[in-house]
């Protein structure tokens, strides 16, 4: 039951009082809806005298990634809207909206599946880190040059990011999924990481925005669905995004430099609230486990095919088949410049994140992700 004054509810989470009411409301209805998805609740047979009746179908609420990008239009909203109510003949559906089409700051997304708000939904690790900095350590910027090193820190990372979701938010990790390699494009020549120098580059989280300080130019924090404006009105003159990603909002078009180095990927979570979960019938959190491990590797597959071709349309090359083709000077990742993301890596992104993560995070790093970064942490 929710209590007479919902802000009681939210008071620990003073930041987002003016989102007291759109929570409130939301909440409320996710409550009624889980309600009615306990099992033993029936839907009557209009005709059917005296007949059993059978069980209601469970409605699951979604919310999804980035609206434009292929890993929702390919993969989520085909999965939730279609592949499920197959798969389980009817007995569970499902309604996904991206997060950004739904009124929610990526930023929020961690608080509101820990308050139950969204039942379900996928959150974005560069994001959530600003409300929990350990979740951002298995993409910090250089720590995963390419995919192959990505899969290694995801798998060794897994088991203390489910722990500490689930332990500290009461929130279930049931995926992870990835993005393609995010890259430099700028908008004006560039051939080397350390001439960024005074430029004014977008980025998506506070461990990206050390690095591109380390670098001696200016982070702006900045949504992905700006970048395109942002860059064309020349408030910014540098993104760091996804070569695919990219390329399907047109940045292509609106700059002229790009550079294959992988800084981050973009990593997400795709995790539920823990009494959202727990009201779900055993066979459906199995049905859903078992469905979920096939959809991330099917995201994760896109991802690592997606950044090639990214980097191909945005060169204009005639193999580009899936995105828009454009005529960008692509620059390729020196061992100068694996180097240098290397060595800011030790000296600047680990020490400041294992400054703002505080006590444990260095323990945890040591135990898991140092053995792939060859980094320990003090």
């Amino acid at each position: 039951a929710l209590p007479d004054n919902c802000a009681y509810v939210l008071k620990p989470f003073a930041p987002m009082s003016r989102l007291t009411l759109v929570i409130c409301r939301w909440l409320a209805c996710c409550v009624a809806a889980l309600a009615a998805a306990v099992p033993g609740s029936h839907a009557a047979t209009p005709g059917a005298k005296g007949a059993a009746s059978a069980p209601a179908p469970i409605l699951l609420r979604i919310v999804g990634g980035l609206a434009t990008i292929n890993q929702y239009t390919r993969h989520e909203e085909p999965f939730w809207t279609r592949s499920l109510p197959r798969l389980t003949n009817g007995a569970l559906q499902a309604e996904i909206v991206p997060f950004d089409r739904a009124g929610i700051r990526g930023q929020d997304m961690l608080r509101l599946l820990q308050l139950g708000a969204v039942p379900f939904g996928t959150a974005l690790v560069s994001l959530s880190s600003a409300q929990e900095p350990l979740l951002g350590a298995v993409d910090l910027p250089g720590l995963n040059p390419d995919m192959a090193t990505l899969r290694r820190s995801v798998d060794v990372f897994r088991p203390a990011l489910q722990a500490h979701l689930r332990d500290r938010l009461g929130i279930e990790l049931l995926a992870v999924y990835a993005y393609p390699a995010q890259v430099l494009f700028c908008d004006k020549p560039f051939g080397a990481l350390d001439e960024l120098r005074g430029r004014r580059v977008r980025v998506s989280s506070v461990p990206m925005a050390d690095l591109v300080e380390a670098l001696g130019a200016t982070p702006v924090l900045t949504t992905f669905a700006d970048l395109v404006p942002r860059m064309r009105s020349k408030s910014i003159d540098c993104a760091i995004t996804g070569t695919m990603s990219g390329n399907t909002v047109g940045l292509h078009q609106a700059t002229s430099h790009l550079h294959t180095l992988a800084i981050t990927w973009g990593v997400s979570m795709f995790a539920a609230n823990g009494a959202a979960w727990a009201a779900l019938p055993a066979e459906h959190r199995a049905l859903l486990k078992r469905q979920l491990a096939q959809l991330e590797l099917a995201i994760w597959d896109e991802a690592d095919r997606e950044t090639g071709e990214g980097i191909a349309c945005n060169r204009g090359d005639a193999s580009c088949a899936p995105g828009q083709r454009g005529r960008m000077t692509v620059l390729a990742g020196t061992a100068a410049d694996r180097g240098r993301l290397r060595e800011l890596l030790a000296s600047v992104v680990l020490p400041r994140w294992l400054s703002r993560c505080g006590p444990g995070c260095a323990q945890t790093w040591n135990a898991t992700l140092a053995p792939v970064a060859g980094l320990r942490a003090p």
